[in-house]
Order: structure tokens, then C-alpha cells, then sequence
């Protein structure tokens, strides 16, 4: 286990990095805004749950082979791109979908299920956080006590659980801004679309993004 010290230290350099909205902020924020509180919430827990992916390839060595291999890097970004950006063209072409239901109603059409594996897949392809990993969980290691990868994926953990808490309290903004939208057809159309276009334009912002950023 990690000591107290190196705990509370990641935890805060954890806290200030997710705080600063990136691409996992934006990714809910666009579900958000597509689906409602109850859809953006469960695709931050399938996000969260997809992170654990990466969290594990890197305690187990499998993330610095990836991070160093410039191909391997590409493959899995270009994949996580054309995912969000897919993603995106869904929201809008389904924008004007269910637009007799309520507010209240709308998000559940959207199935739970598809909802967590469409979130669970771009937290898992996501390159930039196995590059975060590699780069910061070593750093906060005790080598000297053992257990290297034990060590490694109790603080990816404690980075989950606060990703989970920031990103949830995005998407329950968000989806209560879409609440108000909802009220009138038109107004939700154009939200939904917003939200698919926020997705298409961070799949091409994490595609053109430095390998090294």
C-alpha cells in the first residue's frame, strides 16, 4: 500500500488536474446535454469503469509499452477518435428522437446498458490517460515497500473515485441545463445537436493532439 503521505499528495494532484475541464469533461457534458442527468451520469460511470482499463495496463507494465510506442499510440487514439466522433453523428441524427416524451422521459430511451458500454469504450481508449499514468503513478511509489503494481492501482483508484465525483457533479449540471431546453422541441433539437457537435469536435481534437502532450 501506498503511504498515508503519498496518498493524500496524489489525491490532490488528482483533484487539481481534473478539475481543469479536459476532453473526460467534455465527453459528459456532450452526453449530457444529449441524453439528460440520468444518461450523462451513467456515462460517467461507464467512463470511469473503462479508465480502470488503463489504470491496470500501466500497474502491470503493459501502459508504458503502449506510451512508447509511437504506432501502438496512434492506433489506440485514432480509435478512441472515430468512437466520439461516431458517437457524435448518432446525437445528431437522432436529435429530434422522442420529442413528444417529457423531459423527464426522454433520457430513458436511451438504454442503460448501451449508455455504460458506450462510455466504458472511450474511457478505455483513451491514450492520454495511459501517458498520465505512466508519467505521475511512479512518481508516488514506494519501490523500497513492494508490491509495485498493488501500489499502482490503489492510487488509480483514488483518481477514479474523485474523476467520478468532478465529472459527476458536470453531468448533473448540464443535464438539469438541458431540463430547461427540453421544454420547448426546437430548443432540445438544438441542444442535442450541441452535444454530438462537442463530441465530434473532441474526437478531432484528441486525434490532431501531440502524441507527447
Amino acid at each position: 500500500m501506498p503511504s498515508i503521505e503519498a496518498l493524500l499528495a496524489f489525491a490532490v494532484a488528482s483533484l487539481i488536474l481534473i478539475a481543469i475541464p479536459g476532453p473526460s469533461v467534455l465527453f459528459v457534458i456532450g452526453r449530457s446535454l444529449s441524453l439528460g442527468r440520468r444518461g450523462g451520469l451513467w456515462s460517467v460511470v461507464g467512463n470511469e469503469l473503462g479508465g480502470l482499463i488503463p489504470i491496470a495496463a500501466v500497474a502491470f507494465g503493459v501502459g508504458s509499452i503502449v506510451a512508447q510506442s509511437v504506432a501502438l499510440f496512434t492506433v489506440v487514439k485514432i480509435a478512441g477518435a472515430a468512437y466520439l466522433a461516431y458517437l457524435g453523428v448518432q446525437a445528431i441524427r437522432h436529435r429530434k428522437d422522442g420529442m413528444a416524451a417529457t423531459a423527464a422521459e426522454a433520457p430513458r430511451r436511451a438504454s442503460t446498458t448501451t449508455v455504460l458500454r458506450q462510455g466504458f469504450i472511450v474511457g478505455a481508449s483513451n491514450p492520454k490517460t495511459i501517458v498520465f499514468f505512466v508519467a505521475a503513478l511512479p512518481q508516488f511509489v514506494d519501490f523500497s515497500a513492494g508490491a509495485v503494481p498493488v501500489q499502482m492501482l490503489v492510487l488509480g483508484l483514488v483518481f477514479t473515485v474523485i474523476a467520478f465525483v468532478c465529472d459527476g457533479a458536470w453531468a448533473l449540471a448540464a443535464g438539469t441545463a438541458r431540463a430547461w431546453f427540453a421544454r420547448s422541441p426546437r430548443r432540445l433539437a438544438a441542444v442535442r445537436a450541441t452535444g454530438g457537435g462537442m463530441m465530434i469536435g473532441l474526437g478531432g481534437t484528441l486525434l490532431l493532439a501531440d502524441n507527447k502532450a
